[in-house]
């Protein structure tokens, strides 16, 4: 099964014009009420405009929203919804979101640091933990490494398999108390805790054993692999968990 099939593939987005959007939106989200609201006014003007579509998914103060790297994402729901665990494991499987929901569920509540630079605190996911999934398959003694791919076709990540057997690193299908939308990144997405939040891929599809860390979407355009907030892209924040 191709969990990165082009059907429905949006047009990927500079980092010139995401870093720019992105800096737009964290102003936005720790500036004053007034200048906030005012902010909020001006991209609710150009959101029309907008063909990325990055304008509509900018943290605000209700909270905060997600971006896209491409221009549209397919829809998928339980019906359609797949998760397929393949590479360097001796059981491949494929997850409907009804096999996900019946397996145990962990639940944690911690701080999510975006790189650019805003922070939202105390926010609960609760999910399938990523180990679980990997045990069910049977790693390989040959791997070390995990690469996670997306239904819109662009984003991908990686962890090296013991970041990726962590506790705190969940196949994602709650986020603050409700199930994840599609705007959100799902109904399924990757959460990685302890590292910033590009490293929590949205609308996962894809779970693959590689022998090798394999660099995603941002990491082939500048950022750190190794994303530990505080410890990685040249920045201080305090820690997540």
């Amino acid at each position: 099964m191709n969990s990165t099939s082009p059907e429905g593939r949006g047009t990927p987005v500079g980092r010139r014009i995401f870093l720019g959007t992105l800096g737009l939106g964290a102003l936005g989200f720790i500036a004053a009420p007034g200048l906030q609201r005012g902010t909020e006014a001006l991209l609710g003007g150009t959101a029309g405009l907008d063909p990325t579509g990055l304008t509509g998914l900018l943290p605000n103060g209700g909270g905060f929203r997600y971006y896209s790297v491409t221009s549209s994402v397919p829809h998928k729901d339980a019906e359609t919804y797949r998760l397929t665990v393949d590479g360097l494991v001796d059981r491949p499987a494929s997850y409907t979101l009804a096999n996900l929901r019946a397996l145990p569920q962990t639940r944690m509540v911690r701080d999510v640091q975006c790189v650019t630079g805003w922070r939202v605190p105390g926010t609960p996911f609760e999910g399938v933990r990523l180990s679980r999934l990997l045990d069910a398959a049977g790693v390989r003694s040959s791997a070390g490494a995990v690469r996670f791919t997306c239904f819109d076709g662009t984003y991908t990540e990686s962890l090296t398999l013991e970041q990726a057997r962590r506790a705190d690193v969940l196949v994602a299908l709650r986020m603050q108390d409700k199930d994840i939308g599609h705007s959100h990144g799902g109904p399924v997405r990757l959460y990685v805790a302890p590292m910033y939040f590009y490293k929590s891929a949205k609308w996962l599809s894809g779970i693959t054993v590689t022998e090798d860390v394999e660099p995603g979407f941002w990491e082939e355009r500048g950022y750190d692999v190794d994303a530990w907030v505080g410890r990685s892209n040249g920045r201080d924040d305090e820690p997540t968990t």
